[in-house]
């Protein structure tokens, strides 16, 4: 049997609007099924998670970005600190050993060979001695202040080393010293006594002036004993700076008139009594190379580091 037109019309669906899909197009239920989602909904299904996810990268990139350029802006603060404190270091550094240089030339032009009293070593003059360590600090000061400035890990470096061998050295022949102070004891006796017999011969100004400064300012005579002069002048004669009181050929008078302590134990007990301030000295020289050899390893770390995260 065929239905009539008025039951088809019953089944009939409504028309859908204009720019509109029947409700299963569209994605709805329909007597219980549901319709396959089209492409565009499927692709924009999973196209806004996936933006997100790029967003959070993004987010997390630029947040690791502001942390390292906070890193590296407290690096170069900290390098610039360093860099200043280093530079005044080492210019001080460099104004000591042009100071001392200045003084060992100064004695070296005016007083000949100063302090010259052992005949082993008669290059081991006070002047000379004071030229070496002069030039040593002021050549050191100088690397390490162009190091500084430049903030080179070559130059440096090269100021660590060379400190560092200074310290290094100076430990060492402390130690040594008092490891065999009685040896050095007796051997400087020893040639104490050997250079008496240079005094007043030709080329040898600057020991006959020590000897000469030594026993007048000390009011000693002889190295252990006045009678030493005795070996060197053959006679019971002294030089004129042991008399007691000043004058033209005063050694030949009898030794009453002498300085009788021993030169050599008077200088060891002045030496003794002022232990406190040649150990200060010690001290405060130790000191001030520890201080240059930690700012210049501070320096270069921070250089590699600034080098490394900032690069």
């Amino acid at each position: 049997m065929r239905r009539s037109s008025t039951d088809e019309s019953t089944y009939r669906c409504s028309p859908s609007p204009p720019g509109k899909e029947p409700g299963f197009a569209r994605g709805g239920p329909f007597f219980g099924l549901h319709a396959n989602p089209g492409p565009k909904a499927a692709q924009a299904r999973y196209t806004s998670p996936k933006g997100n996810k790029y967003v959070v990268f993004y987010l997390d990139l630029s947040f690791i970005f502001l942390l390292e350029l906070k890193r590296c802006s407290m690096a170069h603060g900290c390098l610039q600190g360093v860099k200043y404190l280093m530079f005044a270091f080492n210019l001080l550094f460099w104004l000591g050993g042009c100071g001392i240089l200045g003084v060992g030339i100064w004695l070296a032009a005016t007083q000949g060979n100063f302090a010259t009293l052992s005949s082993s070593f008669p290059s081991l003059s006070a002047a000379n001695l004071l030229i070496v360590a002069g030039t040593f600090v002021t050549a050191i000061g100088f690397v390490g202040c162009i190091g500084a400035v430049k903030e080179n890990k070559c130059l440096l470096l090269a100021f660590f080393v060379m400190l560092l061998l200074v310290f290094l050295l100076e430990t060492s022949l402390a130690i040594l010293f008092f490891a065999y102070a009685d040896k050095i004891d007796r051997y400087a006796q020893r040639d104490l006594k050997k250079g008496l017999h240079l005094y007043g011969t030709p080329g040898n100004v600057g020991l006959t002036n020590a000897w000469s400064i030594i026993q007048t300012d000390f009011r000693c005579c002889g190295v252990s004993n006045y009678t030493d002069w005795f070996e060197v002048y053959n006679a019971t004669r002294v030089p004129d700076s042991c008399c007691l009181e000043f004058s033209e050929s005063c050694g030949l008078h009898a030794p009453g008139t002498w300085w009788k302590a021993p030169c050599y134990e008077t200088v060891k007990v002045w030496l003794q009594e002022n232990l406190l301030a040649v150990g200060v000295f010690g001290l405060c020289t130790a000191l001030v190379q520890i201080l240059g050899l930690t700012f210049a390893m501070t320096m270069y770390c921070q250089v590699v580091k600034a080098d490394t995260y900032c690069a």
